[in-house]
């Protein structure tokens, strides 16, 4: 057994407790009919001795060994589940929520703010809060304020907030409490009296770097809206800004139908999409293997900050990293491995993200499909003469293929012209976001030469919206279904059954 192998099979425990913890309650019931704390803290006392007895008792047999640390990786991770669950129950800030009384707090906002049509969101780091004239308290933790469109606040913003925490409501269709808690974030105020403090006062390198990259993606967004109108405009700014906010709810409907609202998306595919296009790019260009490696590299990183370091811009920064050092060093053998470490790691950090963020598990899925589908899919579209289209659809049909039940699962429908739509737009993905990023930095320094580079970028554009507004017109073009949880491990369990008999079909084919 090889010590890559042995990792995989730690993280996998690791990721297993978490899913345990998340999915089945075993924070409050580990065994049937457990309940209390004290009965799933024995439980778990008895996983960890049983992996420490086979770890000393049979510590000749290799096998065992490597059993005995993952029940206890295994622990470890229904451990870590459970203390991020018990920091949240202790929260102090969480206990003022939905008092009767008005607090005022000073904070400092944390995030770009998320600017609305007629409002906008504030993630603020609190600093202290003060209960009355006489009384005030040092208190960590986020809350998420909503005030009025204007005035306008920014990031770094020191501000005072008097108003009513409360505890973010879950909806019928959307669990918004979910959603914050993911970011540590537990009260939201809804239109307080606010009061600006400081601004443009940064403390710490960080803050000072984060405010410039946001200060230069608002200037280059500027310069995409003064040469392009919408829907262009807020398409190729979702693209490579990460901004979706601007497009319409129009829009995103007839994206969806279509089934390339990923395009529009900072996502796993998204960046894979891009490194793969750069290697190709650089080497064609005559570059070595190497040197396209570490370009691909510095542009990607570069692609990520611009989007303002979102969450999920990391998380598939990550991913796409990996699948390009997988390319690197030939072998993409290891590549599903490096994925399930980096999947570790980031639960390791944050176990919430397992069950509440469906960022993560798309972002994670579509690496996954990429692996394993894509050479099958580039043997079935050797009819297409050019490599790099036919290496984009690959992509996007293995991906697509790994997400779909996820996508059905939470959002309801599935869309049966999403291959066509793929096949028509996907390809052009590259050359759009290499125009819209030439023309907004020309914009930048010469409007003049912005709006006469602007028309190449327009020219795609103006084809990807035709070919939208074309396939989400078509009655039959996408249905709505809803599925049951229990129908995602039986569809991931199909599919992985049918993704090994494709491979071994495939091997057996190259031996013949």
């Amino acid at each position: 057994m090889t010590k890559s192998k042995v990792v995989l099979y730690f993280c996998l425990s690791f990721i297993g407790g978490i899913f345990l913890n998340s999915f089945l309650s075993v924070g409050s019931a580990f065994v049937a009919e457990a309940t209390s704390a004290k009965e799933a803290a024995l439980a778990k006392a008895g996983l960890a001795i049983l992996g420490i007895l086979f770890i000393s008792v049979l510590w000749r047999y290799k096998n065992f060994v490597v059993i005995g640390f993952c029940i206890l990786f295994l622990v470890f991770g229904i451990w870590r589940h459970q203390m991020v669950e018990l920091g949240i129950r202790n929260n102090e800030l969480r206990k003022l929520n939905d008092l009767d009384q008005k607090i005022t707090l000073i904070g400092i906002v944390a995030k770009e703010p998320d600017t609305r049509e007629k409002s906008q969101k504030l993630t603020i780091e609190i600093e202290k809060i003060n209960y009355n004239e006489n009384s005030s308290r040092y208190i960590k933790g986020r809350i998420l304020a909503t005030t009025n469109r204007y005035p306008e606040y920014q990031y770094g913003d020191k501000l005072k907030i008097t108003g009513k925490l409360k505890t973010p409501q879950s909806f019928e269709d959307f669990n918004y409490k979910d959603y914050l808690k993911k970011d540590g974030i537990y009260s939201v105020m809804d239109f307080s009296k606010i009061e600006l403090l400081e601004r443009g006062k940064y403390t710490g390198a960080t803050r000072v770097i984060y405010a410039k990259i946001l200060e230069f993606k608002n200037k280059l967004g500027e310069s995409i809206e003064q040469n392009l109108s919408p829907p262009q405009s807020s398409i190729l700014g979702a693209m490579i800004l990460g901004d979706k906010r601007k497009i319409s709810e129009e829009w995103k409907n007839k994206l969806n139908i279509a089934g390339v609202r990923h395009i529009t998306a900072i996502s796993g595919l998204h960046v894979t999409i891009l490194t793969s296009l750069l290697m190709t790019l650089l080497i064609g260009l005559g570059l070595w293997r190497q040197q396209a490696f570490y370009f691909a590299i510095i542009l990607i990183t570069f692609f990520i900050l611009m989007t303002g370091l979102q969450p999920s811009a990391i998380r598939a920064g990550i991913m796409g990293g990996l699948f390009l050092l997988a390319q690197y060093f030939g072998r993409m053998s290891s590549a599903s491995r490096m994925i399930f470490f980096a999947g570790a790691v980031m639960l390791a950090q944050n176990p919430l993200l397992l069950k509440l963020d469906v960022g993560f598990q798309l972002s994670f899925l579509a690496m996954l499909g990429i692996i394993y589908l894509l050479p099958i899919f580039q043997d079935w579209l050797k009819f297409i003469p050019w490599e790099n289209p036919k290496s984009i659809l690959a992509m996007t049909f293995s991906a697509y293929l790994f997400t779909l039940p996820i996508l059905i699962y939470n959002f309801g429908y599935v869309s049966f012209i999403a291959p066509l739509g793929n096949i028509l737009i996907v390809p052009l993905l590259y050359w759009i976001m290499i125009f819209g990023f030439i023309f907004g930095l020309a914009g930048m320094i010469l409007p003049i030469l912005g709006w006469v580079l602007s028309f190449p970028a327009w020219f795609l554009l103006t084809y990807l919206i035709k070919i939208v507004d074309w396939l989400s017109n078509f009655p039959w073009s996408s249905y709505t279904l809803e599925i049951l949880w229990i129908w995602l491990p039986i569809s991931y369990l199909i599919l992985g059954l049918l993704t090994w008999r494709l491979q071994e079909s495939r091997r057996l084919k190259f031996l013949d």
